[in-house]
């Protein structure tokens, strides 16, 4: 039912960039999120006005549009303004180094509300204990705050990364070799459309229940560690 003329062994392989791109926009994901819970919580009123902005900018506008901007729109956007000084600049995009910083974009603005109520969750005192007891709030940070808030955010996390995951179907549209472009491909040239997304779908589904594996195994792993 797979064969596919041959094209199914490349919708297969073509996991390996699905997930490079998944992992890649998820680690860039936490790192936006970290930035914007710290942002949405400093006492400088433009730091929180511009932690929102970028959430509602997120939330408002749909993830296609985004892809589409950053890979088409701003390449042409540079050589347009480059132009109107006098310079000729030729700006190409690669479509994994587009599709990862996308999607990890956006998703940081979840993994932002995600670590912002994480944070919220542990009591203000541990923070003040670790103070009185000398620690920078640098220390503070890296050896009582985080490692309690990853506890609390891990479910929420889990979360993110089962949509980002779908979500990067969308980088078939930038022409980056992965499940879904291959599954068009193989579409078109087999005229059986429904055997190739079948296969895709299969695909995502697979990647999705691992996931849930290994994020459970993790959420007790952590409990275990008496995290909470």
């Amino acid at each position: 039912m797979f064969e596919l003329d041959g094209y199914a062994p490349l919708i297969i392989a073509a996991t390996k960039n699905t997930l490079m791109v998944g992992v890649a926009a998820m680690v860039l994901a936490i790192v936006f999120g970290l930035v914007g819970s710290w942002a949405k919580t400093a006492p400088q009123a433009w730091l929180r006005g511009l932690a929102n902005t970028y959430t509602t900018i997120v939330r408002g506008v749909p993830e296609l549009i985004l892809l589409l901007l950053f890979y088409y729109g701003f390449p042409q956007l540079v050589q347009d303004c480059s132009a109107m000084l006098g310079y000729e600049v030729l700006v190409d995009l690669n479509p994994f180094v587009a599709g990862t910083l996308t999607i990890g974009f956006i998703y940081g603005a979840f993994c932002t509300e995600v670590f912002r109520g994480a944070f919220a969750s542990i009591p203000s005192g541990q923070a003040e204990a670790a103070r009185a007891m000398g620690m920078s709030q640098i220390l503070t940070f890296r050896r009582v705050l985080l490692p309690q808030a990853m506890y609390f955010a891990l479910p929420g996390l889990g979360n993110v990364w089962m949509v980002l995951i779908k979500a990067t179907a969308l980088i078939s549209i930038i022409q980056l070799d992965e499940i879904m472009r291959m599954a068009k491909i193989a579409a078109n040239a087999t005229r059986e459309p429904f055997t190739a997304y079948f296969l895709a779908s299969l695909l995502f589904l697979g990647i999705t229940a691992v996931s849930m594996v290994v994020q459970y195994f993790l959420e007790k792993r952590s409990a275990r560690a008496g995290m909470y």
